[in-house]
């Protein structure tokens, strides 16, 4: 089945450089969005549950963006990427979420990023 590509925005009240300490490195990612994170090089093992899924990390800007592709994807076009974003007039911060998932699972798939960033928000006292 082909998946949907989708994004979602939101917004953070904290600096950009605390925003990347949570999404660009395997600590600050296994406090909100899994139960534990590894990294070797590029590759992140990503644990929930007992339950690993292993993704590569194929891009990334400092205090920018990072963007992963599931191992189980290699070959495809899919990816998840978490970014940041800084209006230019307000200079408010956002946290805007790319991923794919398959059309049956698309708000299944929205509502628990909805969900891991209220727990990331909650930690950075956003």
């Amino acid at each position: 089945m082909n998946k949907i590509k989708y994004q979602l925005e939101f917004d953070m009240k904290c600096s950009t450089t605390l925003l990347f300490e949570y999404i660009g490195t395997s600590s600050g990612m296994s406090e909100w969005l899994a139960d534990e994170v590894t990294e070797r090089g590029d590759e992140f093992t990503f644990v929930w549950g007992g339950q690993e899924e292993t993704a590569n990390l194929i891009r990334y800007k400092e205090e920018s963006f990072v963007r992963f592709r599931w191992q189980e994807d290699e070959g495809t076009k899919c990816f998840w990427e978490l970014a940041i974003n800084v209006d230019d007039v307000t200079n408010d911060v956002a946290l805007v979420i790319t991923d794919f998932a398959e059309e049956d699972d698309l708000e299944h798939s929205k509502l628990y990023w909805t969900n891991l960033i209220d727990d990331l928000r909650k930690i950075i006292g956003s």
